[in-house]
């Protein structure tokens, strides 16, 4: 057999196992979402399951078709959304730090998305323009740690420490808003820990028109990406221009958060460590990973509120309290910190 033969041979193989993990993580959402629609506590499961067979009484059919399957939609959105969001901008910036949590992006989206709401500039009766200011403010978020950074933006670990400092001023800068509108509290907790609850089909009208064309705009940025991950020098030698480049993928990252925050809120470490592991799971060729990494926020977030809808069921039987919930932020925020510790107490203390 010749060689040409025998890598002809191969390749159909190799493109197999090329797609194999991304097929395994796609088959988890079909169970992440029956875990959803199972996990709440006004219908049964058995309950649930008649109306997805087409049974049911009215109340059941209502709380399954017009509660829980567009707060499970909901949140497998905003997490590709997030997932996606991480892996662009850790591409884009060379920096395996660079999330939408510690770049600023996240608090200035929650920001917009309170100071829209808690003053009255926009409101429930007009949803695009809480996209709009949450837009608006993770732009202005990014562009904080931007200018702060300055010659330091190809330090990852500068750049983490000027992200901490803005999303430490972006957060006061919100608490101001509170003291403003007091009576907004309750409203804007949602943005400020990051929740599914109460997501019904409006907000998923609202997230998908919005992020289906910009996660397509940055999957589109495959290639340009991947040149950037290889440094500036290297992008510039093949070709590309740098500098639009980068900012149509930072356009595109802060697009997608702002999308997620406007309707589920901060959730924790979600860009920052899906990215992480999506790699480790698919690899570096980004035309099959920034998909993936999709698909793995949707599985992280969906998960995470399916474990929140089955804590807050727990602990209101054991605790004797119909109304407690627990946000699905809190559950992906715990996770995400436990991973964090994890992968840094693996690190050697010489960094090799």
């Amino acid at each position: 057999m010749t060689s040409g033969t025998a890598t002809a041979a191969v390749a159909p193989v190799a493109r197999a196992k090329h797609w194999r993990r991304p097929a395994l993580v796609a088959v988890l959402l079909p169970l992440i979402a029956c875990a959803s629609l199972l996990a709440g506590r006004a219908v049964t499961p058995a309950g649930v399951w008649q109306v997805i067979l087409g049974g049911g009484d009215e109340t059941a059919r209502h709380v399954v078709l017009q509660l829980r399957l567009p707060r499970l939609l909901v949140a497998l959105g905003a997490g590709a959304c997030l997932g996606l969001a991480g892996l662009v901008l850790q591409s884009a910036l060379r920096n395996p730090l660079a999330g939408p949590e510690v770049t600023g992006v996240t608090p200035g989206a929650v920001l917009g998305a309170v100071a829209a709401t808690g003053t009255g500039l926009a409101g429930w009766e007009s949803p695009a323009a809480v996209v709009a200011a949450a837009c608006l403010g993770g732009f202005t978020g990014a562009g904080l740690l931007w200018l702060l950074a300055g010659r330091d933006r190809g330090d990852p670990e500068q750049t983490a420490v000027y992200g901490v400092l803005v999303s430490a001023l972006l957060a006061g800068l919100t608490a101001m808003v509170l003291l403003v509108a007091p009576g907004e509290l309750g409203s804007v907790v949602q943005w400020l820990v990051g929740s599914t609850e109460g997501r019904v089909w409006q907000h998923w009208n609202l997230l998908w028109p919005w992020a289906l064309p910009w996660a397509a705009a940055a999957c589109a940025l495959a290639a340009p990406l991947t040149l950037l991950r290889c440094g500036d020098e290297q992008a510039a030698a093949a070709g590309l221009a740098v500098g639009r480049a980068r900012a149509a993928a930072l356009v595109c990252a802060v697009a997608l958060t702002a999308g997620a925050v406007s309707v589920v809120g901060a959730l924790g470490f979600v860009g920052l460590l899906v990215p992480h592991v999506a790699l480790a799971l698919f690899g570096a060729d980004l035309r099959v990973t920034l998909p993936g990494s999709a698909l793995l926020g949707a599985v992280v977030v969906g998960g995470a509120d399916a474990v929140a809808q089955a804590s807050s069921r727990w602990l209101a039987a054991a605790l004797d309290a119909d109304r407690l919930t627990l946000p699905t932020g809190a559950v992906t925020t715990l996770a995400g910190a436990a991973l964090l510790l994890m992968v840094v107490r693996r690190v050697p203390a010489d960094g090799r």
